[in-house]
């Protein structure tokens, strides 16, 4: 029976991503940042570094989210010390994800566009599937 490697730095990347789900959200009401998510965390192989993606529910305030969450960087990695159980906790850095804006964006764009004509010498299928040859 073939297993699944679970790399370590699998394994704390999720459970950094859950402690830091909490402590961003705690930091944001604590601070009045606007409201941000983290939505993954990348650990290096060292343990050393973890890139922590985050996503705002106001993108015209992400700007503002992400230099509150830079400057607290250092409290809230002293608090996941206290909840993690690793000899070195990882120096956070915040990153903005741009992938749900990205999204929506393309979402939007597929809406506005006009619905496209269907020629009838295109489908030469019968009611009943069959082609009429």
């Amino acid at each position: 029976m073939p297993t699944k490697s679970f790399h370590r730095t699998d394994r704390v990347s999720a459970q950094l991503r859950r402690e830091l789900g909490t402590l961003v959200r705690q930091a944001v009401s604590e601070h009045g940042l606007p409201s941000v998510s983290v939505s993954d965390v990348e650990v290096t192989r060292d343990l050393a570094h973890a890139k922590v993606f985050v996503t705002a529910l106001q993108a015209e305030r992400s700007q503002e989210a992400m230099a509150g969450l830079k400057a607290l960087a250092g409290e809230i990695r002293f608090r996941l010390a206290r909840l993690v159980k690793l000899r070195h906790v990882p120096e956070l850095h915040f990153h903005y994800d741009d992938s749900v804006d990205r999204g929506e964006r393309i979402d939007n764009l597929l809406r506005d566009l006009p619905d496209a004509p269907v020629d009838a010498d295109e489908g030469d299928d019968d009611a009943d599937g069959t082609r009429g040859d």
